[in-house]
């Protein structure tokens, strides 16, 4: 099964600067495009494809980074810029997370559940493999203080959504300062979601998820790799494992949202939008057909949650 997200990658390369070029010049009238850089694969591909669709000269990667940032986005991040050859500039958000209270609230929900908790303290959310049970899953925090020791709580229901919106002005903050350097320039902000994130809903409204264009909206991760490849992004990025960069404990997308490596993901997706029986893909991955009926309808129940994040702002009379 893993055959059938096999990509033409240099013929999609080609059609997609293509696309990037008329998007930019001629439907959007922009001069150019900016890229927000995080040294992770989605943002390295689209900063690549901007690259041979405008010319180096009319692009702006930023790399915004705060701090909880992994020192490895910095440094991948300027990897990525140098083997481009593009321009790249540093703008951290601490100072605009610190005055919209990002980091307050989230802790003050935090120490809700784990009173002992402080600042300085790391964290992260997890939740339970959605191929494990067909109990409902829900959301754990977990923290280490400085000394190393770890803790776990499940969250409630408003703790979670307290977390949820304090560290959603992470995506928020680096989105503004983008359309700031857009607006200044007369360049196209350019998003980064892959086609597993975008359909499941693993973006920030009005944050990640506010862009001018988004190229590779329509592939797969694992086609997204392959462009990489194809592309010669740095085999360090390549190599790297996909994380979120919102918390400041370790944490990679398996865990906090998607509950499986994404080239299974992937699959399952690929089946569940093409028709394919949950026997034929657990034969595919070595899972049991039960486990993927699982994580068939958590793909049902995150789509209708994208449902909101995608919509646009509702009129009532408004004409376009």
């Amino acid at each position: 099964m893993r055959h059938l997200l096999d990509i033409d990658a240099e013929k999609e390369i080609a059609r997609l600067t293509q696309w990037i070029r008329e998007t930019i010049f001629r439907k959007l009238g922009k001069k150019g495009a900016i890229v927000a850089i995080s040294g992770g694969i989605d943002s390295s591909v689209v900063a690549a494809l901007c690259v041979r669709a405008l010319g180096a000269e009319k692009m702006l990667t930023l790399m915004l980074p705060e701090s909880e940032s992994s020192d490895d986005n910095a440094r991948l991040g300027r990897l990525l810029a140098d083997s481009l050859g593009v321009k790249a500039i540093t703008e951290t958000i601490t100072p605009l997370l610190d005055g919209a209270g990002c980091y307050r609230r989230r802790d003050e929900a935090i120490k809700s559940l784990i009173p002992e908790y402080e600042p300085g303290w790391k964290s992260k959310l997890v939740l339970p493999s959605v191929i494990d049970s067909d109990m409902y899953r829900l959301f754990s925090v977990v923290v280490q203080a400085p000394d190393g020791t770890m803790k776990k709580a499940r969250l409630t229901h408003d703790a979670f959504l307290a977390i949820v919106a304090a560290t959603n002005f992470k995506q928020r903050a680096r989105k503004m300062l983008e359309y700031y350097h857009a607006d200044r320039l007369n360049y196209a902000v350019t998003g980064t979601p892959n086609l597993l994130e975008y359909d499941q809903g693993f973006f920030v409204k009005l944050g990640d998820g506010a862009a001018d264009l988004k190229p590779i909206a329509h592939l797969y991760k694992t086609q997204v790799y392959a462009l990489a490849a194809a592309l010669g992004i740095p085999e360090e990025i390549r190599a790297r494992p996909p994380s979120t960069d919102t918390y400041s404990l370790p944490q990679t997308q398996e865990e906090f949202y998607f509950s499986l490596p994404y080239d299974k993901m992937d699959l399952c997706l690929y089946a569940k939008n093409h028709g394919i029986s949950a026997a034929e893909v657990a034969t595919a991955l070595g899972l049991e057909a039960v486990q993927i009926e699982r994580v068939f309808r958590d793909i049902d129940a995150k789509r209708a949650m994208a449902r909101y994040l995608h919509m646009p702002p509702l009129t009532i009379d408004a004409k376009p």
